[in-house]
């Protein structure tokens, strides 16, 4: 009897210490599934709008820094307004491109465009266990798309490079080096001017005109009353004071 519970506890123990390397081995092969480049709005980021997302950038390695981040913008899809936040400890540099194809904003066409943004660490940079987020202000956003793709390239200071440009499919398993996809919302009014506040003011102005000509007709029967009112009571004295004149007389 007591042999049997040792061959019990016994079998427990090997079970718990599969399960303990199980558990590991599946936590270390789903870091890679998250901890990659990536790109976030703040807020939404609607079709035909202006967005500032965030690209964030987790450091995998134990013993060097991120020192360098590279995002090359879509050109099939070029955005004409590209503003990055500065961000402490990094330099920013902007670079440029001439458009196959000439954009229009604000009624002004534009033939060159924001290609890529570089982000160099004047420091240490994303040392082991952080991470960073570098802000940038988009717009317009293309509406005949509903995701961008930013290719990225992560640089550490051992000079290893990650370059993050696979594009994700859809039916398919993410990428070992998913590039940073932006999914893009629904356009709003507020992105594509104020139809719905232009309605609702329509409505007020018809609710008020409503309103004012049921009150100028109130105004009316109210005048037209006290003047029956005024009549009545006059008519009244005048037969009165008639007939006392016949009495009288």
């Amino acid at each position: 009897m007591q042999a049997s519970r040792v061959a019990s506890r016994r079998t427990a123990a090997r079970l718990a210490a599969a399960g303990t390397v199980a558990g590991a081995a599946v936590l270390t092969l789903s870091v890679p599934a998250f901890a990659h480049v990536s790109v976030q709005p703040e807020g939404a980021a609607a079709k035909g709008g202006y967005a500032v997302v965030d690209f964030k950038v987790p450091n995998e390695r134990d013993n060097a820094s991120t020192t360098k981040l590279e995002v090359s913008l879509p050109t099939d899809h070029p955005i004409a307004s590209v503003m990055p936040q500065p961000v402490p400890g990094w330099s920013v540099k902007v670079t440029k491109s001439k458009l196959a194809k000439p954009l229009t904003m604000h009624g002004e066409k534009i033939d060159e465009a924001v290609s890529k943004v570089t982000w160099t660490a004047d420091g240490k940079g994303v040392e082991p266990g952080y991470f960073q987020k570098f802000p940038v202000s988009l717009g317009a956003l293309p509406e005949d798309t509903d995701q961008l793709v930013f290719k990225a390239i992560q640089t550490y200071s051992d000079k290893e490079v990650v370059r993050w440009i696979e594009v994700p499919q859809k039916g398919q398993d993410e990428p070992e080096n998913p590039a940073p996809v932006l999914q893009l919302t629904a356009a709003t009014d507020d992105e594509h001017g104020s139809a719905g506040a232009d309605d609702a003011s329509a409505k007020t102005e018809n609710t008020a005109a409503k309103d004012s000509d049921d009150n100028g007709t109130d105004t009316t029967a109210r005048v037209l009353g006290i003047a029956g009112i005024v009549v009545g009571i006059a008519g009244v004295a005048f037969g009165v004071l008639a007939g006392r004149r016949r009495t009288a007389a």
